[in-house]
Parts: C-alpha cells; structure tokens; sequence
C-alpha cells in the first residue's frame, strides 16, 4: 500500500469497521458479502472467527505504524454483517477488546452492533454493554409480515417491541433499520411499518430504498416475472411520507437516509464515512480508507482466514485516489448531509442553478453552501453530476 507520509494525515479521525460474514439466511435482496454455514465449506469457521480478526488488528497496527498513521485512538467502532450477533457475545467483547488495546478508544468512543431482532436475548444485550458496546441497531425492515416475507427477512415483527425494551434496560442506544419499496408493498403498509417505529420511541431510525442488485434471489425473480420491479416514483412518495412522519415526530434528517431525535444520537462512524475520514476495516471483503488510499480485504471467510493465519494483511486490491476524485468524492459524500457542502466560486453559478430549480435551499446557496431540499434529496444523484461536470 501506498500513501506513507502524507501531510497531515496522522490528524485525521480514526474509526474501525469490523465486518461478520455470517448469516443464519440469506435474504434475497441482500449482496453483500455474507455466507450462511452451508455456504462456507472447509477452512471457515465461525468458532475461529474472533481469533482471526484479532489477528487482523495487530496486522494492521504493525502496517499504520510503518506508514506514519499510528497514534490515534478510535472514535467510533461499528460491527455490521452479516449479523455479528451470531458470534457469542464473548467474542464480539474479545474483538472489540483487540481494538481498544492495541489503539484505545477515546473515553465517549461510540460502538454500534448490528443485529436481527430474532439474533438476541436481554442477557446478550447486557453483557454487550458490558463489554463497551453503547448502541444497537436492529434489522427491522418493515412491520408487515408479507412485506418481511418478500425479503426473506426471518424475525417476527412482534418481537421488535421486546429487543427494544431489552436494549433500552441494557443502557444501549437503539437504531432501526427500516427498507422501502420492497414490491408488493403498498403505501399504507409502508406507513404501517413507519408508526409500529415511532411508536417505539428509538433515538435513530435509517429507512434505505430497497435496490435490486444483479446477482441475487430478487434479481432473479424480477427477471423472470414473479415479482415487480422497483418503482421510482413509489420510493419518492414512500421517502416523503417517511420524512413528513419522522419529522412530526420530532426527528431531524442529518443525511439523506438517517434521521436522529438529537443531533448527539446521531450515528457518528457512518457520519465519519460521508466525511471522508480514515476507518480500518476489519474482515473479509471490509473496505478502508486511509489518508488518500482505498484498499480491501479477499472476499471470502477461507482465503481470508488462511492469509492472516501466514502472517499476512489479507488485502485483495489498493487505489490510490487522485486529486480530481478526492474532490468528486468530497462533493458525492458531502452533500449528503444536512449540513451541507461549502463550494467554492467556481461552483457558484450551478449552485444558483440549482436553488432555481428548488433542488438545494435559495438562503444556503446565498452563502455558498449546498444543502439539499427535501426534492434536493430525492434528486441527490443529479444535484451531483451537475456540481462535478
């Protein structure tokens, strides 16, 4: 790898991704790089994960001290998946242990888990604080039951209520994840699923556009005809309904897909993300990011496993990024947020452009800031391409 020395980059905020691959079952939708037991065959084991990734992090302190990056303790630590909640709590503890002793963790780090409501019990959300966790956040998807059934989501939607419960006696911070669009889901069974989530009071809730990538279940039975496709102007209407809603509530929206109660319960590593800081990503197929320098891990448990195993960073590809797309990125990313982006006075013209055309707020835009309308949000892929050409 690249990018040794560069200025000012042992300054730049630290955090720590910690991918677990493993599912119970593979959702339809779903094409991220996971693995159900049958799946795995020899050489991967669930059991010999924990040891495996810790390993991974002595790796990758030993390649940040030979680049100059050591030195920064970890703000925000986050276990996605997969679903890391099929792990024993222990070893969720032993990794996340790993991280804090060979970096350390500032003193308010924020550490998220990922889980299925139907992964966890209350003594499983307890020892996870027990260990340094200080959120949570449930795979919800949807409160309907057809709607879950189309997602080949496995939990039952009454059991969002009592994990919930558990979190919140554990002392967790509680997120829910919510996706719309799914086909066959209507409008009202859309606004179902928003109030059975207001209902619960949670202090960040994420509602993400289904999409149907090539190579997965949905992609095939779309392609044959067993199910619609997605439908762009339902998901405009269903993320309208879903801020309109959440708003009421008195949720505020930080970035295009998350809303939070306050702005301190917002989700601080996936805000970390859209601003471009460095993160360590540990696992099979973890992405990272370090001062200019792009790079991930072989995809799968196997290969993964036996690279660490010989003493090796299992990284499978590097890129380093060039000036121009560390500034497309900075526009692609940035803009996202609520905040919104500072432009310089080339972008000056567009950015007057576009508050003409109700897509970034007209007082922003006055003062050189790029904020997104709430049609900015919908329309975020455009307000980009017009802000980069």
């Amino acid at each position: 790898m690249s990018g040794a020395g560069v200025p000012g980059a042992a300054a730049t905020r630290f955090g720590v991704y910690l991918h677990v691959p493993f599912c119970s079952v593979r959702c339809g939708y779903c094409d991220f790089n996971t693995y159900t037991a049958t799946e795995l065959g020899g050489g991967a084991s669930q059991a010999s994960y924990a040891a495996s990734a810790v390993a991974e992090v002595a790796l990758a302190d030993a390649e940040l001290r030979r680049r100059g990056l050591a030195g920064r303790p970890v703000e925000t630590v986050f276990f996605g998946g997969g679903t890391p909640t099929l792990l024993p709590t222990a070893d969720l503890a032993r990794m996340l242990d790993a991280v804090d002793r060979t970096w350390g963790l500032v003193p308010d780090a924020e550490v998220t888990t990922e889980a299925n409501p139907d992964s966890v019990w209350a003594a499983d959300l307890q020892a996870l604080r027990d260990a340094g966790f200080t959120r949570v956040s449930f795979g919800m998807q949807s409160a309907v039951p057809h709607v879950l059934a189309t997602l080949d989501r496995t939990h039952d939607p009454d059991r969002v209520p009592q994990v919930v419960a558990w979190a919140r006696d554990a002392g967790l911070a509680v997120s829910l994840d919510l996706i719309y669009g799914t086909p066959g889901e209507s409008l009202d069974d859309w606004r179902r699923s928003l109030e059975a989530v207001l209902a619960l009071e949670p202090d960040h809730v994420s509602a993400y556009a289904l999409t149907i990538e090539p190579g997965t279940r949905m992609h095939t039975r779309v392609r044959r005809g067993e199910l619609p496709g997605v439908d762009g102007d339902d998901q405009a209407a269903k993320y309208e309904l879903a801020d309109t809603l959440l708003a009421e509530a008195g949720y505020g929206w930080y970035e295009i897909s998350n809303w939070a109660r306050r702005p301190e319960q917002r989700c601080r590593h996936n805000v970390a993300y859209w601003r471009s800081h460095d993160w360590w990503g540990i696992g099979p197929g973890a992405h990272s990011h370090l001062a200019g320098t792009r790079f991930w891990n072989v995809k799968h448990p196997r290969a993964y496993a036996q690279r660490v195993a010989a003493g090796e960073l299992p990284v499978a590809e590097t890129e380093q990024l060039t000036a121009e797309q560390v500034a497309d990125e900075h526009v692609l990313l940035g803009i996202r947020l609520v905040d919104g982006l500072p432009l310089g006075a080339e972008h000056r013209a567009t950015l007057h452009e576009l508050a003409a055309d109700g897509l970034v707020d007209p007082d922003a835009a006055g003062a050189g800031v790029a904020r997104l309308t709430r049609r900015g949000r919908l329309l975020a892929d455009t307000v980009v391409g017009r802000l980069v050409a």
